[in-house]
Parts: C-alpha cells; sequence; structure tokens
C-alpha cells in the first residue's frame, strides 16, 4: 500500500532525528573536518546499513519508494534503534511491526565501520549466506553493481551467478564461482530450513544455469583468504591478495580485505 505524504514525510524527519544522534566516533568513524549538521552523513550511514547513498537520501527525502523488510532491518541496526522505534519505522514504511519482518543477520555498528576505516584498500563484510552487511567505497568500485539494489542488502552470491558484470570483472570466473557455490553449500548446511539460505539457493537455481549443474554434485569448501585476478576500467587485469577475518562473536560473518600488487598489472 502506498504511504501517504503526510507518512512520508514522517518517515523521512524520524530517519533524519536518528541519524543526527548518533556521533562517528560512536560507530568507530574517524571526525574528520567541520561537520555541517551533526550526527552522521547520509553515505555514512547508507554504508554502515549495506544500501546505496543515494537510494537512502531518497528515502529520507520523503520520495516515494519502497524500503524492504530487509533493509529496514539494516537501517534500525545502523541508527541503534530500540525495539519501539524499530517498529514505529516499520510502521511508517507502511511494513507490519519490526517484530513480525524477518530477522536480518544482525552486525554490531561499530563492526560494521571496520571497512570505512581501511578505506583505500577495498574491504566488505559478508554474513553466512553472503549478504554483503557492510562495505566501504573502494570495494564498491572493485564489483560494479553489487550494490546497487535499492530494495534489499546486496549479496555476493547473487553478483557473482546472476549479474552479467561480475563474468567481466572476475578474470577466472568459473573456478571463482564454483568455489563461492562450494562454500555457500557448507554454510547452507549449517541452517537446513533457514529461508535466507532456501531463498537465495532458489533465486540462484532459477537464474543461472550453472548453479543448476553444480549444486547436486555438493561439493564444500571453508571460506579462506587467496588471490584473484580482476579487470579494472583502465588499467587492465590486476591479481589482488585478499585475507579473510571470521569475526569472533560471530564466526559465519566475515570481514575481507583486498590489496593489489601492481607489478602484475596487464
Amino acid at each position: 500500500m502506498p504511504k501517504q505524504p503526510d507518512q512520508r514525510r514522517e518517515l523521512s524527519a524520524f530517519l533524519r532525528s536518528r541519524r543526527e544522534r548518533i556521533t562517528p566516533g560512536e560507530v568507530g568513524l574517524p571526525q574528520t573536518g567541520r561537520r555541517r549538521t551533526p550526527g552522521l552523513r547520509r553515505e555514512e550511514l547508507a554504508l554502515l546499513a549495506g544500501i546505496s547513498a543515494t537510494w537512502y537520501t531518497y528515502l529520507e527525502q520523503g520520495r516515494d519508494i519502497r524500503a524492504s523488510d530487509q533493509v529496514l532491518d539494516a537501517l534500525a541496526s545502523a541508527l541503534r534503534l530500540d525495539r519501539y522505534e524499530r517498529g514505529h519505522l516499520f510502521q511508517l514504511a507502511g511494513h507490519a511491526p519490526a517484530a513480525e519482518a524477518e530477522e536480518q543477520e544482525p552486525l554490531a555498528a561499530e563492526v560494521a565501520a571496520v571497512p570505512l576505516l581501511i578505506q583505500p584498500h577495498p574491504a566488505y563484510i559478508i554474513g553466512g549466506n553472503y549478504d554483503v552487511l557492510s562495505y566501504n567505497q573502494a570495494a564498491d568500485e572493485l564489483f560494479p553493481q553489487l550494490t546497487a539494489a535499492a530494495d534489499r542488502p546486496a549479496n555476493l552470491a547473487r553478483w557473482v551467478f546472476l549479474e552479467p558484470a561480475a563474468r567481466d570483472v572476475l578474470v577466472d570466473w568459473e573456478p571463482e564461482a564454483r568455489g563461492l557455490l562450494a562454500r555457500l553449500r557448507t554454510l547452507a548446511g549449517r541452517h537446513p530450513g533457514d529461508p535466507r539460505y532456501t531463498r537465495l539457493i532458489d533465486e540462484l537455481n532459477a537464474g543461472s544455469p550453472e548453479v543448476r549443474d553444480w549444486w547436486p554434485r555438493y561439493d564444500v569448501q571453508a571460506r579462506r583468504g587467496g588471490r584473484k585476478r580482476l579487470r579494472r576500467p583502465g588499467r587492465g587485469t590486476i591479481d589482488y591478495a585478499y585475507t579473510a577475518f571470521h569475526l569472533a562473536e560471530q564466526p559465519e560473518q566475515t570481514l575481507v580485505i583486498y590489496s593489489d600488487e601492481p607489478e602484475s598489472v596487464g
């Protein structure tokens, strides 16, 4: 059901008020330069929530757009809303109360800020089902279209198999895709019946002939560091080393950091 203009204005004011009450220091961001307004900038909040800065700006401006339950959950977590504020957010957005919404994998705000601190090195945090829970600008540029969807969180597995740009970026697409699918199967096996995994796997099977061929083979693999060859516009092929760090409190959540080797440019 479309939101009415008054409801959109109230949602806009609520989001802005909650964004302005959070200081950069509270979420582990450096305080750089003077700020015209208190609290976080829109683009900082969008990065913490793992959504497009442009799309979040539209939402806060009161434009007539619809946010998914997952996006609202991500915003509520980034804004550190309590359960009453979270329910109010969902009601203003025209959804059922947050308690009835599908839960998203939780990520502490101070943890979500880590990729921003690692800039300019590409970095992101992924959940067990490969949802991109946090990322920095360098990662957004390295993996084009990964965070473009406005109505749901970015997902690395969805990008690799369903986004055409992935086949241009990943020089060794097939072995990279096979490895990712094997790691997804390993993690999905720990959560039988979990809709976060079953819906993603159904979507990948529906959209990718490779997944339909490879999934029944039951390949499994653990997450680890390694190397990737990635194409960069204007820079050719670059050999990246990447390191994976598992979070102590949430071991299925993984911080991945990339560093390039300039001598490998070709």
